[in-house]
């Protein structure tokens, strides 16, 4: 892999997550990363003292100096952003981790020839631990996609996919952790309300949270697992029951629809 240098449009939580992975591996064809933020220069020094990175204000006259564009920006800006783009982007390759915005859509707004590759990383990207798809674009080479691997290496495990499935996905690798934080919440305030402590509360929710995860990593099937748990009449059959009677599967799955249709309104 040839000498890289990554210009990052955006210094929020997930742009720090993927610059904190690329530092901590240092690979030695990364020669510079360069974070940026118009909005907040408070920020900027926060993260150039934290991690030694580069830092500018002005993305816009640090392009032609990298060989990658990393969009962390929302996605309702990339519009005009990638309309700013256009007028200096010169064959680099431009990544985003935006919902919504495709590879179809960053193609149509940049000059052709450009190689793009849309990223749906998780918020377990900020201790290396996301699960990310991900999906390339038509003018993408093997040059382009060593600097991929490099990026979705530095925060966790990646399955690259269609653009469509990326798509559909969106909910279920992307969002769906906050659905696993609200079931913690509910079940912390079960636990509080049962006479322990919130810090008790935490403790046992997040152990039985992770030794379940530890078993389906381990290969058991959830189906198996739930029958384990469930005896035919037992207490653990009671609380399913009222799962089901409240469309426990439905809401989810619909909690996932409503994430996705939302994620494609936004390109």
């Amino acid at each position: 892999m040839r000498e890289t240098s990554i210009l990052m449009v955006g210094a929020g939580r997930m742009a720090e997550a993927v610059l904190s992975g690329l530092v901590k591996d240092r690979h030695p064809s990364l020669k510079k990363i360069t974070m940026t933020n118009r909005s907040d220069r408070e920020r900027l020094h926060e993260l150039e003292k934290k991690y030694g990175t580069a830092v500018s204000d002005d993305w816009t006259a640090e392009v032609s100096g990298h060989d990658v564009i990393f969009l962390a920006a929302p996605p309702g800006v990339h519009g005009s952003l990638l309309r700013e783009l256009a007028e200096k982007v010169d064959r680099q390759l431009v990544i985003t981790v935006a919902a919504g915005i495709d590879a179809a859509y960053m193609e149509e707004r940049l000059p052709e020839g450009t190689p793009v590759c849309w990223i749906m990383p998780n918020t377990a990207a900020q201790i290396g631990k996301s699960i990310s798809t991900y999906t390339c674009g038509r003018y993408v080479t093997e040059e382009n996609r060593e600097v991929i691997n490099l990026i979705l290496e530095a925060i966790g495990a990646s399955e690259e996919l269609t653009e469509q499935q990326v798509h559909d996905l969106t909910a279920v690798t992307g969002s769906a952790p906050a659905f696993v934080y609200a079931f913690v919440e509910a079940m912390e305030e079960a636990a509080v309300e049962n006479g322990v402590t919130p810090e008790q509360a935490r403790e046992l929710v997040v152990k039985m949270l992770s030794g379940s995860a530890a078993m389906l990593e381990a290969g058991y099937a959830p189906d198996d697992l739930r029958k384990q748990v469930a005896s035919p009449g037992g207490s653990t059959a009671a609380g399913l029951e009222v799962l089901k009677e409240r469309n426990y599967h439905e809401t989810i799955k619909a909690a996932v629809k409503a994430t996705n249709a939302h994620a494609r309104s936004q390109g």
